[in-house]
């Protein structure tokens, strides 16, 4: 038994052994030289073209793409606003009601320059609105001319030094309406130039974020121009601050005048400005104010609601506080979009 245990495990190694030398055997052949010198092998042809002989190389000149684009450092935006309304009643309406028609417009242009710490700014407001109601005078409910110019130069992260020109006035006649004998009365009391007001700043303005900004006019010089006369007792004793038989008043001065425009929600706009005036030859006994905020949202692509606010303080012009209020649906159009 043990014996043909033996040869069992003897013949498996032999087997074993065998297998080995075969393999070496093939190694081997296959690394033996071969002499084709007498042989026909017809290798297969490649499927990618070939070319025989030598490669001539022509250097190419390659021009450069010139590319006719300037740097444009303006950026400007005009907006033009219309708001219609318009309210008709029957002569058997029982509620009570007056027709009338109201109609206003407004063209809002900026143009904004900005390189290398040096920026000017220019801003064109122009606003006219009438309203129409039956049995009565015609009425204004907005008008306005203002031009703002301020060139600007950069000193440091926030601040500047800056120059500014700005002007103010209004298109049409003002009246005042009084009732006399049950009869609708009016009186002129302002037209085009009369008032109109020009003034003239130097000073340093703060500038920490886009929407925010507010000048110190620490050297200001305000024309107050009335080239027709207006003078009215009853309605105007202070003149605008111009003497009797003058038609313009020179004034040096301290000035402020803050800046906001933001969108402070989703479609909703926020533009406010504010300015004091204080002269040097009566600091402590006249200072005007003047507070102008726009709320503006707009509906869609056209449409939007607008609620203006004015608020204003001239001893010039009124010894008390002069407000106006307005609330507008209307169309507006931005260029560009």
């Amino acid at each position: 038994m043990f014996f043909f245990v033996v040869m069992k495990r003897f013949n498996i190694c032999l087997f074993l052994l065998l297998i080995t030398s075969v393999s070496l055997f093939a190694q081997e052949v296959d690394t033996i030289p071969i002499d084709t010198k007498n042989l026909e092998i017809k290798l297969k042809r490649s499927p990618l073209p070939s070319r025989t002989g030598s490669l001539i190389y022509k250097p190419v000149t390659i021009l450069p793409i010139i590319v006719s684009e300037k740097v444009n450092y303006w950026k400007t935006r005009t907006s033009v606003g219309i708001n219609v309304n318009q309210a008709t009643f029957s002569n058997n309406w029982k509620s009570g009601g007056v027709n009338s028609l109201a109609i206003g417009g407004l063209v809002n242009y900026k143009a904004e320059y900005s390189k290398e710490g040096y920026s000017y700014t220019s801003e064109v407001i122009l606003e006219y609105g009438k309203i129409n109601n039956k049995d009565q005078l015609q009425k204004k409910t907005r008008d306005r001319i203002f031009w703002d110019n301020k060139a600007a130069l950069q000193i440091s992260k926030n601040w500047y030094f800056f120059g500014s020109v700005n002007f103010e006035s209004q298109f049409d006649k003002g009246f005042a309406y009084y009732k006399e004998n049950n009869e609708e009365k009016q009186s002129l009391i302002s037209k085009f130039m009369s008032p109109g007001y020009l003034t003239e700043s130097i000073g340093f303005e703060y500038k920490p974020t886009g929407y925010f900004s507010t000048r110190i006019g620490t050297g200001t010089a305000k024309q107050t121009f009335l080239l027709d006369s207006v003078y009215n007792e009853r309605f105007n004793a202070n003149h605008y601050g111009i003497p009797k038989n003058k038609k313009f008043r020179n004034e040096l001065a301290f000035q402020i005048v803050s800046n906001f425009d933001k969108q402070i929600f989703t479609n909703v706009n926020l533009k406010a400005r504010y300015q004091m005036f204080i002269p040097y030859d009566r600091p402590l006994v006249h200072v005007d104010h003047r507070l102008d905020v726009e709320l503006r949202s707009k509906l869609n692509r056209f449409m939007n609601v607008t609620v203006t606010g004015v608020g204003l303080f001239d001893k010039d012009a009124d010894n008390e506080i002069q407000g106006s209020q307005t609330l507008a649906l209307g169309v507006t159009f931005v260029f560009p979009r």
